[in-house]
């Protein structure tokens, strides 16, 4: 399917570890540059992002993996993971960041190497919080598990 094509299909979820400072920033970032609202969001602590997960055989307690479910509400979802799904959201939301994209070309295994170093020591470098973040006002109901 077309990217064009996922983005009028239905919204897109971002599962994140809401205690983490990177991904906090991730969905803040995400907020301020999604123009259209295709993004949703739900942590993976929730239970919520955990039911999802699990429905997809995905682990939710596995804190270090960024996912993003493309197409959530349709009836063929496609789960992403790592940096695939990184790169996706920056595919979607447009440019400046969409040419982020340009690195798709390298191997997966490389790009997830790479993404593991940050997810590895992401606590220790953006620090933790000590329970989930709870999104501003005028965003919460772009946040699923609220």
């Amino acid at each position: 399917m077309l990217q064009r094509d996922r983005q009028q299909a239905g919204s897109h979820l971002i599962l994140y570890d809401g205690v983490c400072g990177l991904c906090n920033r991730l969905n803040a970032f995400v907020l301020k540059h999604d123009k259209r609202a295709v993004f949703h969001f739900a942590s993976i602590q929730s239970p919520k992002g955990r039911s999802i997960l699990n429905q997809h055989g995905r682990n939710p307690d596995d804190l270090d993996t960024f996912y993003l479910i493309a197409d959530y509400k349709s009836a063929a979802p496609q789960v992403m993971e790592r940096a695939q799904a990184g790169l996706f959201v920056l595919k979607v939301i447009g440019a400046p960041w969409s040419l982020a994209g340009l690195v798709g070309f390298l191997p997966s295994r490389l790009l997830n190497f790479g993404y593991d170093c940050i997810a590895t020591n992401r606590y220790r470098i953006f620090g933790k919080y000590d329970q989930c973040v709870l999104p501003a006002v005028e965003h919460q109901e772009r946040f699923i598990d609220l």
